[in-house]
């Protein structure tokens, strides 16, 4: 059952996109679906032209791994194998990189959003805002 509305995901940018602008530089955010389908999408004006893949890919690995991407980076001395078949596996879909984090509601993972255009620690606490913001 999809219980991410397209409410819910515009509510999770929005409040990403307000916490970003303290960073004084231009984010793209994405939130995407338990599946990994795009829900929404935002590029700030001036964003990288990679911020989109960036951000969507970062929100498919956080709904996948059901954990904050910045969690699965820092495992990555203790499992080196993932990091290299990753992308083969997913065709570059995910990016286990900090800025993700997944979405949930009742305790179950309902999607996860994605941030890219800063440092690891911007992205990072922009994604984390906004999960603040909508949490049930």
């Amino acid at each position: 059952m999809i219980d991410l509305t397209l409410e819910l995901a515009c509510r999770a940018v929005d409040a990403a996109l307000a916490h970003a602008r303290s960073f004084g530089k231009p984010f793209s955010v994405a939130v995407v679906d338990e599946a990994g389908r795009l829900v929404a999408l935002q590029r700030q004006d001036g964003a990288g032209f990679l911020t989109v893949e960036t951000s969507q890919a970062k929100a498919v690995a956080a709904a996948s791994f059901r954990r904050a991407t910045s969690e699965v980076a820092a495992a990555r001395d203790s499992n080196p194998l993932l990091w290299f078949s990753l992308p083969a596996v997913t065709g570059g879909r995910a990016l286990p990189s900090p800025g993700g984090y997944p979405l949930t509601r009742g305790g179950r993972v309902i999607g996860g959003i994605g941030v890219g255009g800063g440092s690891p620690d911007e992205d990072d606490a922009i994604a984390e805002a906004a999960v603040r913001a909508i949490a049930d």
